[in-house]
């Protein structure tokens, strides 16, 4: 009996905004040497992380179809997929239902191009998934500069493993119509057999600039409410740690299917405090994660001004709140921080996760001062920029951090989940 053909698909998509500009990477893989078989991108406009992600599978498994002349066929072929996405992983292994109407067409389109019994999916770590990512990357700019993506006989290199010194089956070709991918496939051979390929020649300016790799990104939830969250009281990390209320737990359950939708978020971080440890773990019940507790996370403590409302605190301690509101030396009445205090141990708090979740994507339940925080320093803003902004409770903000030190703001109060 005929053994399968079987195939590694490493498959992935982006989105620079979540819906943004997008595209895909896929990669087919020989699970025995490792070697390329046939790589597929695409920039493809304006769209989400989840439909890039759908893409690049779709991609993959048509690459991966075009390799085996009858493939349709039972028994033809093997392949497994690997992606970093939960959210597809777990939607085609069939554990978790279909609910958005742009992904059912896709999740259908990608089950009908092979058996069901030939396909098995797999989570992996980004870390794991780089050359799908890569491939992504390079569609998306390419698509920025109106142009097809064509991989680099350099790249392609780095991807391809050199060829054994024993003769060999000649490379297996790409799928009709990808002729870019077959002729990086032969330059980077070529490459090989002169002994390596020739490093980049570093690039300078807007237009060339280096590959920092994925960032690190923090998407930021404000806690749901607690019974003093519609009353404005102050609750910081001195008060009387509240927990959620009724209203507070439905937000806590509404962005963690909002969040289980998307599929992108990798680790749970949390602040201490209650009503951010219950928000945490109904979003970490439904996407299958453990939280992580960070103390730099925690809220400020607002000393004798805890449970009190702003008129509260400008009745009784009028000259603090005013040396307050006018310096970010300043701290609340009784020993509480100040906004530089606070400032000194978000950043702290922010190098440390940066390091430890370079190149993944994760959820940091918080509060409105260390949210505020990230923002104001990842703009570059004063810090009376911090009372110009709006930040309700089960909100979602996003910064990306990158190698060279920059950060992006990429949202900012978004409460579409609630409505």
């Amino acid at each position: 009996m005929t053994q399968p053909r079987q195939f590694v698909i490493e498959a992935d998509g982006g989105s620079r905004g979540n819906p943004g500009p997008a595209g895909y990477g896929a990669v087919v893989i020989d699970p025995v040497t490792g070697e390329t078989l046939a790589e597929a991108a695409e920039y493809i406009g304006v769209a989400t992380n989840n439909v890039a992600e759908y893409k690049g599978l779709i991609a993959g498994l048509k690459a991966a179809k075009a390799l085996v002349p009858d493939a349709s066929a039972d028994g033809a072929v093997q392949v497994r997929v690997r992606m970093d996405s939960k959210l597809v992983v777990e939607q085609m292994s069939g554990r978790w239902k279909i609910k958005h109407p742009d992904m059912k067409p896709l999740a259908a389109e990608a089950a009908r191009i092979l058996p069901a019994s030939a396909v098995t999916y797999e989570w992996i770590p980004r870390e794991k998934n780089k050359h799908a990512d890569r491939l992504a990357n390079e569609a998306m700019d390419a698509g920025k500069r109106g142009k097809q993506w064509e991989p680099s006989a350099s790249t392609a290199a780095l991807d391809t493993p050199r060829p054994s010194t024993a003769a060999g089956p000649p490379p297996v070709s790409g799928p009709p119509g990808d002729a870019a991918a077959g002729a990086a496939r032969a330059r980077a051979a070529l490459a090989s057999r002169q002994g390596a390929a020739s490093p980049a020649t570093p690039q300078v300016g807007w237009g060339a600039a280096p590959d920092l790799g994925a960032p690190a990104t923090f998407v930021l939830l404000r806690h749901g409410e607690t019974a003093l969250t519609p009353e404005k009281r102050f609750s910081g990390s001195g008060g009387s740690d509240p927990e959620l209320s009724a209203t507070g737990r439905h937000q806590a359950e509404r962005i963690a299917q909002a969040l289980a939708a998307r599929g992108t978020i990798e680790e749970i971080v949390s602040s201490p405090l209650r009503r951010c440890r219950e928000t945490a773990a109904a979003v970490a019940a439904r996407l299958g994660l453990e939280v992580r507790i960070e103390d730099g996370l925690r809220e400020t403590d607002f000393g004798a001004w805890e449970g009190l409302t702003f008129a509260e605190v400008r009745e009784r301690h009028g000259h603090d709140l005013d040396a307050w509101l006018a310096s970010a030396k300043a701290a609340p009445t009784g020993g509480g921080e100040s906004f530089a205090e606070v400032a000194r141990r978000v950043g702290a708090t922010r190098d440390r996760l940066t390091t430890r979740y370079a190149g993944r994507t994760v959820l940091l339940v918080t509060h409105v001062t260390p949210i505020k925080t990230l923002i104001r320093l990842a703009l570059g803003a004063p810090p009376e920029a911090m009372f110009r902004m709006e930040l309700s409770a089960a909100s979602v903000s996003a910064v990306a951090y990158y190698a060279d030190g920059n950060a992006s703001v990429r949202l900012l109060n978004d409460t579409s989940h609630l409505r």
